[in-house]
């Protein structure tokens, strides 16, 4: 088959197509023919060298999420038959035309979603589900401020928490960003580059602060984090993109009984991730169905121009998601 490899540790240059084995499965896993993949910036970060891949996942191959049809199965699965459409969320490899997925990382895809549209769903769907919900213990008519509202987890996040009960607060970098947030569901869509996000929180809810933060930012954002959280709020960390050391002003937590938490699901288990697909199976797939969630994909790369598809990300210029598309077979 047909691979997009990381050939050294460096820019978006060293992703190269190459020629790799068809990878092996396991009894309880499925072979799925990759139809597209989901670019996502825990990618570029593994290309750069400073996001190795856990244990038993492709050294070299990134990828985190894909749709398309499954082709082979493992002789414990039970569900999943050849020729079914699916997407699904694992932990490396999926710029390839195969890949090999645990049976219970992947769901069905949705209605009548086009593989392209069904490959933007799993990593941010999972993050946001497990985050947010699981997590953050986000309840309807709780408040949630999303930080980087425009990015793939903002986009899913305005939706799954809105449709659900929640009004979504959150940052973007433009006024153009703030807009589509708005007109994607955000009560209230933050120029963090013009406004300051803690003071903006502060009047519109009147004081009191929000119940959640969902946070991928880190750094200097998390005194004004702190100020913005309601008592008894939780800040949940999944990045720490403008840095890892921070100082935290204590009080604050013990004064207002603040939950400061955080993860990563990429080294999480295959029984973990299981059990988030099952929750977003039951309580989100059929709104993706109906169309009251909608997967927002702003442009699609062919397999070859994976390296262009990477610049992107990193110029953080997208609104939603970018996608690989893969061709196997001629079909």
């Amino acid at each position: 088959m047909k691979a997009i490899v990381i050939t050294r540790p460096g820019g978006p240059e060293v992703l190269q197509i190459a020629e790799r084995s068809v990878p092996n499965y396991s009894p309880d896993e499925v072979l799925v023919k990759v139809a597209a993949a989901g670019i996502n910036r825990p990618d570029v970060s593994q290309r750069k060298g400073s996001y190795p891949p856990p244990p038993g996942a492709s050294p070299d191959i990134p990828g985190l999420e894909i749709a398309g049809t499954i082709t082979e199965t493992g002789a414990k699965v039970t569900r999943w038959k050849v020729g079914d459409r699916v997407c699904a969320l694992v932990t490396g490899g999926c710029y390839a035309e195969y890949c090999n997925v645990p049976q219970g990382q992947c769901l069905p895809i949705p209605g009548n979603f086009s593989f392209t549209e069904a490959a933007s769903l799993p990593e941010t769907f999972f993050t946001v589900w497990s985050n947010v919900f699981d997590r953050g213990c986000l309840k309807p008519g709780e408040t949630l401020l999303v930080h980087g509202g425009s990015s793939g987890i903002g986009v899913a996040a305005i939706q799954m928490a809105t449709v659900l009960g929640s009004p979504v607060y959150v940052t973007a970098g433009t006024d153009e960003k703030c807009r589509f947030c708005e007109g994607l569901g955000a009560a209230k869509a933050i120029n963090y580059k013009t406004e300051n996000f803690a003071e903006v929180i502060k009047q519109i809810t009147g004081g009191k602060g929000v119940d959640v933060i969902l946070d991928m930012i880190g750094g200097d954002y998390t005194p004004n984090n702190l100020k913005s959280l309601a008592p008894e709020g939780r800040l949940v960390m999944i990045n720490t993109m403008n840095g890892k050391d921070v100082q935290v002003d204590l009080s604050q937590v013990m004064t207002k009984r603040l939950t400061i938490t955080g993860s990563t699901l990429r080294s999480r288990d295959t029984t973990f991730k299981a059990a988030v697909a099952q929750n977003l199976e039951k309580n989100i797939w059929s709104l993706l169905s109906s169309g009251k969630i909608k997967p927002v994909v702003y442009k699609v790369f062919p397999m070859e121009k994976a390296a262009d598809a990477h610049r992107l990300m990193e110029s953080s210029e997208h609104i939603g998601k970018i996608v690989l598309e893969f061709i196997v077979d001629g079909s």
